[in-house]
């Protein structure tokens, strides 16, 4: 699973869970462009993002993502959750400080529909 977030314990926390969960985690990445290196070298089932990240927003990343299929969480203290839906309707969104059994529930979702669709 992909992780992009800039706030470096935010990352840490969420890489965390998703190890927990007992997947692999790709990065965490503090932006869009080390992120871009990832996933030329190998796209994730799925991706947890910050909308803002230390280089700018993330949508052009999100936008390579959505075109390989790659189901997406957006985590997001910048970007209310309705406002990324509408421009990424499929995606999962949830606003920073997202309580972890929300998260969990999201990532769940995320890798099924990721199995569903590879």
């Amino acid at each position: 699973m992909l992780v992009v977030e800039d706030e470096f314990i935010i990352a840490l926390d969420l890489s965390e869970t998703v190890r927990d969960l007992g997947y692999r985690v790709e990065g965490p990445f503090a932006d869009k462009e080390n992120a871009f290196i990832a996933i030329d070298q190998e796209m994730p089932d799925c991706a947890i993002l910050d909308v803002q990240t230390a280089d700018g927003d993330v949508y052009p990343l999100a936008d390579a993502l959505v075109d390989a299929g790659v189901p997406i969480i957006f985590h997001s203290g910048h970007v209310a959750p309705a406002d990324v839906a509408a421009r990424y309707p499929q995606a999962q969104a949830c606003a920073k400080p997202c309580p972890p059994d929300r998260l969990i529930t999201m990532i769940g979702s995320a890798i099924q529909e990721a199995n569903l669709t590879h």
